[in-house]
This record gives C-alpha cells, sequence and structure tokens, in this order.
C-alpha cells in the first residue's frame, strides 16, 4: 500500500498547490493548457490501448463493461457523490463535481495505475507508483488551477481504488498473468482516450459507465481456467 498512500499524497499536494494559484491564471492560458493536457492523455491512452496482442479481449470487455456500466448508472452516482461533495466541501466553486470526476478518472484509469498496484500487491515493488505519483502531483497542480478544489478531493478515490487493487493483487497472484495485465491495461487505455475527447468537448463520453469494463479480461481469464479445469475432470 506505500505506493498508493504517496501516489495519494501526491495529488492531495497538488491539487491545494493548483487552487492557491488558480486566480493567477488568466482564462486564456487556462484554456490552452487543458487542450494540451488532453492531448497528452489521448496519446498516453493510446500508448496502453495498443499493448493488448487479443483485440478481441478488448472488444467484448469494452462491449460487456459498458452495459454493465450503464446499468449500474455509475456515471450518475459519481456525479451525485460530486455534487453532495461540492454543497459540502465546494466552498462555491461551481467546477467542484467536474474536477472530481475527470481527476478520479484520468488517475484510476490508466495503465500506470493497474500495473503499478499489480506491481505492488504481486512482488512489493512500488516503483511504478512512485513514478505515477510525480506525473499525478505535477497533473494536479495544473487541473486543480482550472477545475478547482475537486481534483484535490480525487487522491481519495486514487487510495480507495489502487489499494483494493493491491489487496486484491496480493490474493490473486497465481490469476494475474500478463497477458491479463497487458488487456486490462488496454482497455484502461482506451477509457483514458475518452476522457481527452470529453476534455476537449468533442462529445460527452460516459467513461465512468465503461469503468467495469477494465476488469473483464481478468473475468475471462478466470472463466477459462474454469473451463480448461472442467474439461479436464471430465476427460
Amino acid at each position: 500500500m506505500l505506493g498508493t498512500i504517496v501516489n495519494f499524497l501526491a495529488i492531495l499536494a497538488g491539487g491545494l498547490i493548483g487552487v492557491n494559484i488558480k486566480h493567477g491564471l488568466k482564462d486564456n492560458y487556462k484554456g490552452i493548457i487543458m487542450n494540451g493536457l488532453s492531448l497528452v492523455v489521448i496519446v498516453i491512452g493510446l500508448t496502453s490501448a495498443l499493448e493488448s496482442n487479443n483485440i478481441l479481449i478488448v472488444i467484448f470487455s469494452v462491449v460487456l463493461g459498458s452495459l454493465v456500466g450503464e446499468a449500474l448508472g455509475i456515471d450518475k452516482k459519481l456525479n451525485v457523490l460530486g455534487n453532495v461533495l461540492e454543497k459540502k466541501l465546494g466552498r462555491g466553486d461551481s467546477n467542484f463535481s467536474k474536477g472530481f470526476v475527470t481527476a478520479s478518472l484520468i488517475y484510476c484509469v490508466g495503465a500506470m495505475a493497474i500495473v503499478g498496484s499489480l506491481e505492488s500487491g504481486l512482488t512489493g515493488n512500488h516503483d511504478t507508483l512512485f513514478a505515477k505519483s510525480v506525473i499525478d502531483g505535477i497533473t494536479a497542480i495544473v487541473f486543480a488551477s482550472t477545475l478547482g478544489i475537486g481534483v484535490a478531493f480525487s487522491a481519495v478515490s486514487v487510495l480507495i481504488y489502487q489499494g483494493t487493487i493491491t489487496i486484491l493483487a496480493s490474493l490473486l497472484n497465481n490469476v494475474l498473468t500478463d497477458a491479463v495485465t497487458l488487456d486490462m491495461a488496454a482497455v484502461g487505455g482506451l477509457l483514458i482516450i475518452g476522457i481527452g475527447i470529453n476534455i476537449l468537448e468533442i462529445k460527452e463520453i460516459k467513461v465512468s459507465n465503461m469503468l467495469p469494463a477494465i476488469f473483464f479480461p481478468l473475468i475471462f481469464y478466470v472463466l477459462k481456467l474454469a473451463w480448461e479445469n472442467i474439461f479436464v475432470l471430465i476427460s
């Protein structure tokens, strides 16, 4: 959990710094910064999405995961949570919910979040999460300077999400192969591209409702192992 805790603190610190310099940036500078970050986010997503060697797993994961997420209404629930936090802690910040949800998604669904948390749980190696902490801390400053204090509160989402993956990885170390990890990261990469498109306001994509897709490669692999074991028993 050390890597996740460091990541949590980096985002929190970056968010608080960004809020304090928020009024020092003119709107045109904020706009160009957000556009640049959007392009970077899309490139990061593409890099991860192209890592998988099994495109069919990625396709089925996105389709089925999106259906599950839509049925659960994850996007709506996250926005409701953001609005509740905005009323209690936002101090009049109209962008609180947007900052909280957007930053939470960017920091949670990336390849580094998944792979780093898995490495932390499987081998105790926190190097990937330490590197992610540096990147997230810097981007949190920029995001918070434009989207407000909601970005800082996204650190809680990271703590819960990455902490959960780390704990589960330590319990499922016989199931999480390199191929499964790459497929999970590839699905996460596609979701990151969607986030970049949202930030650019090209089209609104409910990326939150696609979050379950990240875990479908693992589900498929578990089902495959179960089927192989059944086949062995039958034969």
